[in-house]
């Protein structure tokens, strides 16, 4: 149990740390922690990437608020850009939800190695990206209603914010990118709030859980992780506005593709 929390708490000062520098939610953090540590409370080994995505939802709730919060401070959200885009972030995440009531676990883990191995290249190569930045507007219409519907259901089968893709598409767009860091922080808020309550409403009535869990979210774990995450977020929004951001995401995408292979043998 020691283990188990000291785990956790390194999980969540990580996770708040780069919810503020980035604007992501800290999912790539703490669902592999989480996966890591859920086997010491549980011979079963079925749901556990179950419960650790719906369990770092839950997390990323507290992390990207205090994030969130932390940014408005500076004036730096663009709250019309949350409005916009939350109606399809809610059906993303809803179709998302779908797609883990048929998916097992191993097959979810392999969805998370992929998914982290496509993250890692923007955070690896950001001068791929910054060739284009200024060639485009914000997506509006239908094209609008495609990115945010996607990013959202994405977002919810690997149980993290949304905030990379965020940052991504305002960057493109000739936004600043302390504004695209901290609206990130709000898209993981959008999208982890409905993804919580959906994956605790999915796992009512699944048996050999970790112990201290609601549905498919441990509450333990969510506690730790909260708690540890809400310490660290200011630090890593004042971080953004002051450190190198290039070599900061190369060593974040070093990261990702770690995670990735340690998912791949996973599963």
């Amino acid at each position: 149990m020691l283990t188990f929390i000291a785990l956790l708490a390194i999980a969540g000062l990580v996770a708040g740390l780069t919810a503020g520098l980035f604007g992501v939610g800290g999912g790539f953090v703490v669902v592999p922690a989480l996966l890591a540590v859920f086997p010491f409370l549980t011979d079963n080994t079925d749901n556990l990437m179950l419960v650790a995505v719906g369990t770092s939802l839950a997390t990323i709730i507290v992390s990207s608020a205090r994030s969130l919060f932390a940014h408005a401070k500076r004036g730096a959200v663009d709250f019309e850009l949350l409005k916009d885009w939350s109606v399809w972030l809610l059906i993303g995440v809803g179709g998302g939800l779908l797609v883990a009531s048929f998916v097992d676990g191993n097959r979810l883990i392999m969805v998370f190695a992929i998914g982290v191995l496509l993250y890692s290249v923007f955070f690896l190569f950001p001068e791929w990206f910054a060739r284009f930045k200024g060639r485009f507007s914000m997506p509006v219409g239908p094209k609008r209603a495609v990115l945010a519907s996607v990013l959202g259901g994405f977002s919810s089968l690997l149980g993290i914010g949304g905030g990379t893709i965020t940052v991504l598409t305002m960057v493109l767009c000739d936004r600043p990118v302390h504004q695209a860091v901290a609206t990130a922080s709000g898209v993981g808020v959008l999208i982890a709030i409905p993804g919580a309550i959906g994956f605790m409403l999915l796992g009512l009535g699944a048996e050999n859980l970790p112990q201290g869990s609601i549905g498919y979210i441990n509450i333990p774990a969510l506690l730790a992780v909260a708690v540890f995450s809400v310490m660290t977020a200011p630090l890593g929004a004042r971080l953004a506005h002051s450190l190198d951001e290039t070599q900061l995401k190369r060593a974040f995408g070093v990261y990702l593709i770690l995670v990735s292979l340690a998912m791949y043998a996973k599963a």
